[in-house]
């Protein structure tokens, strides 16, 4: 599957959920992925990008920043407090705000650095022990806690359990957005990120459907 079968069913989703198609963007995860696929599709203009991890991101970006205007780079993986400097140099939005701890030292670096990405709050809707994120009942009281450190908080960003339908945290995350006034949802993947539109997805993160599939070797 390439770029443009994935931007024509996005579009697809939107029409059929009466949005404008301009109101999702497309993340285009670029983990694991070899530097000529990821050029291939810079190349075809796209400029969206998503990465797990801050030290793969730091060997592959910044050649391809300095080569391609208006690329922006998001984090979509889990975030350790001790690369959060890098990570806010690097990165242009962090997907994975999801513990006290990581909030304060994104709000001291930004202090430090003049600046602060877009962040988006982590919701472990399916209350996983083995997945990051806030608890939906912890959400509103960590969102307002964020908020008063002056974090530039734009959304919520969930992972739903892989044996469960991801509708019903879909809407849960939705839920706790709108209640809290964030207009910013990231959710939906490769298998189900038109249903994530229909339910108010604003940034969709496709990686294999795009790139191929990953070898991990």
């Amino acid at each position: 599957m390439a770029l443009t079968e994935i931007t024509d069913r996005i579009a697809q989703a939107c029409a059929e959920a009466g949005r404008a198609p301009d109101s999702v963007t497309l993340v285009a995860i670029s983990k694991v992925q070899p530097l000529e696929r990821v050029e291939a599709v810079l190349g075809q203009g796209h400029r969206v990008y998503g990465e797990n991890k801050v030290q793969e991101a730091a060997g592959k970006w910044p050649d391809f920043k300095a080569r391609y205007d208006g690329v922006k780079l998001h984090l979509v993986g889990p975030l350790q407090s001790n690369k959060t400097r890098q990570a806010m140099e690097l990165f242009d939005v962090i997907h994975s705000v999801d513990r006290p701890k990581l909030a304060n030292t994104i709000a001291r670096i930004a202090q430090e650095i003049g600046h602060c990405p877009e962040l988006f709050v982590q919701v472990n809707t399916g209350e996983e022990d083995q997945k990051a994120g806030v608890l939906p009942g912890d959400a509103d009281a960590f969102v307002a806690e964020c908020r008063d450190l002056d974090l530039p908080v734009r959304g919520l960003m969930c992972i739903p359990p892989v044996d469960e339908t991801p509708s019903v945290h879909f809407a849960l995350l939705a839920k706790i957005a709108e209640r809290n006034g964030l207009a910013g949802l990231s959710m939906g993947m490769s298998a189900d990120f038109e249903e994530a539109i229909a339910f108010g997805a604003t940034h969709v993160r496709v990686g294999s459907a795009i790139f191929g599939e990953r070898d991990y070797g």
